[in-house]
């Protein structure tokens, strides 16, 4: 049974449909208007590629982040309303090991770059298992400088992956003799790439909470920030935990 997935973590919207034999139907979108205008629209447009109605769709697998917060919440809130509708299971992939899936090779070591704003990126090391992936490097903040040094540290090839390949490390000088910089539409997130994540992770039994699953945030937005230096620091204005 095909699974719905998509990825709204940054300025790319991806939508995919996909079963454990092939990739039905894929759209990859990169524009100026916003998730909230195209995702459902997209949703509706790919189903109809694959020749299928929404109760044809037996789970959904969204991005979860870290990434764009607005995006973020948009593509989990919109997961959660049709697994919700559809009584199928929700998958969250994070947003890193989405970017993975372009390599799932023996031996490389893919690197993910996420823009974080300020100079920094959201970063994490990934090894393929030869079903899966691992994380090797947990997902941190970094100015971009140091997440690229991280990788001289590797023994071995790192692919890097994410938007801040071609926005920032492609016009760094001095980068690390086994960092591999893919063309550019080898490096952003794909919708097929979550729906490869999400069967393998429904093939394995596991699925998540439609109530509970958050996004991934890492660090706290700029509405929160300003928050904080306006009314004082409250609980409510903590970092929010990785989850997933």
């Amino acid at each position: 049974m095909p699974i719905l997935a998509m990825d709204t973590a940054t300025m790319v919207s991806s939508v995919a449909v996909a079963d454990e034999k092939r990739l039905l139907a894929e759209l990859i979108v990169e524009n100026k208007l916003t998730h909230s205008e195209t995702l459902l629209p997209h949703v509706e447009q790919v189903l109809s590629m694959a020749g299928l109605n929404r109760e044809d769709i037996s789970g959904v697998a969204v991005s979860i982040g870290p990434g764009s917060f607005t995006g973020l919440r948009i593509g989990l809130a919109a997961a959660k309303a049709i697994a919700y509708g559809l009584d199928i299971p929700l998958i969250g992939v994070p947003t890193m090991e989405g970017l993975a899936w372009h390599y799932p090779v023996p031996g490389v070591v893919v690197a993910g770059f996420i823009d974080a704003q300020k100079g920094n990126v959201y970063t994490a090391h990934y090894k393929w298992t030869g079903s899966g992936f691992d994380e090797i490097r947990p997902i941190q903040v970094l100015p971009v400088t140091e997440a690229v040094a991280l990788c001289e540290e590797v023994q071995g090839t790192v692919v890097a992956v994410g938007d801040m390949v071609n926005k920032k490390i492609v016009k760094l000088d001095g980068l690390p003799d086994n960092l591999l910089l893919p063309p550019k539409h080898m490096l952003m997130p794909r919708g097929a790439n979550i729906a490869m994540a999400g069967l393998q992770r429904l093939a394995s039994g596991l699925s998540d909470s439609v109530m509970n699953l958050e996004p991934i945030y890492i660090r706290r937005s700029e509405a929160e920030v300003l928050w904080e230096k306006r009314h004082g620091n409250t609980s409510s204005a903590s970092q929010p935990e990785v989850t997933g």
